[in-house]
């Protein structure tokens, strides 16, 4: 990917303008995908590697888009008549630091952060009963029982777990973020854009309503986890609630493309 193919795709018609800046990043659950800059910066047909996290390629790639990226903020500053190169950098990242550890403290953070641990510590505590409820559908789907449907119950079981563990993580990383476009209005005493606050938040929002239905559907599947799914249920309307009473304005954020008619 170079400098021309990026400004080719920014002419394109065909994508949402920031449609990427508010999704959940699960690009193979996207309707959207053929309308993203960013998933056509990322995607690759030729080079399956080139997707895969763990696989160098994919860094490689990544670092191409941001040398190119980089060099074209660095030519649009000079154009501006702005100097980059004479920013304070320690006192920026000294900034930053205060302004990520502050974000870090507000109490929506800590209870998203809390929520994650549950994650972990209920799959970690769970694998051998995960590995029965595994072992019981196979041999429901070995006895071809009438009326029972051992394959649909692992799909379903299956696309829960991929739910609660995509977001896990995500609903931290996006109040932090949210927290912090409003410190910074803050701090900087001037009328902070609300667009990157109440977008990020959103996505929270989202993110943390999916939870809620896919634990509700584990209760089904393993009652005899009623007492602590139940308690992680809990504490996530709890911090759905203080996502609501911190950003007012987050759910009738309009997200370019997901929210338009």
């Amino acid at each position: 990917m170079d400098k021309k193919q990026i400004e080719k795709l920014a002419k394109d018609s065909r994508f949402i303008s920031g449609i990427y800046n508010y999704c959940d990043r699960w690009c193979e659950r996207c309707c959207f995908t053929q309308r993203c800059m960013n998933y056509a910066l990322c995607d690759n047909n030729d080079n399956p590697q080139s997707k895969d996290i763990n696989n160098k390629a994919f860094w490689d790639k990544l670092g191409d888009i941001f040398k190119v990226t980089l060099e074209m903020i660095q030519e649009s500053a000079e154009k501006l008549g702005i100097d980059i190169t004479s920013a304070d950098l320690k006192k920026i990242e000294e900034y930053e630091k205060n302004i990520d550890k502050i974000s870090r403290e507000q109490p929506y953070s800590k209870a998203a952060l809390n929520y994650s641990n549950m994650v972990r510590d209920w799959f970690n505590s769970n694998k051998q009963l995960l590995e029965e409820k595994a072992n019981e559908l196979l041999m429901l789907a070995k006895a071809d029982i009438p009326a029972a449907e051992p394959a649909d119950e692992a799909v379903n079981i299956g696309d829960c777990f991929d739910i609660i563990q995509w977001y896990q993580h995500q609903i931290y990383i996006k109040l932090c973020r949210a927290a912090s476009g409003t410190l910074k209005g803050e701090f900087e005493e001037n009328e902070y854009s609300p667009q990157d606050v109440n977008g990020s938040a959103k996505v929270a929002i989202i993110g943390t309503e999916h939870s809620i239905g896919a634990w509700g559907k584990l209760l089904n599947h393993f009652p005899q986890q009623e007492d602590t799914i139940l308690n992680i249920l809990v504490n996530l309307k709890k911090l759905l609630q203080q996502i609501e009473i911190a950003f007012p304005d987050a759910r009738s954020f309009t997200r370019p493309g997901f929210d338009e008619a």
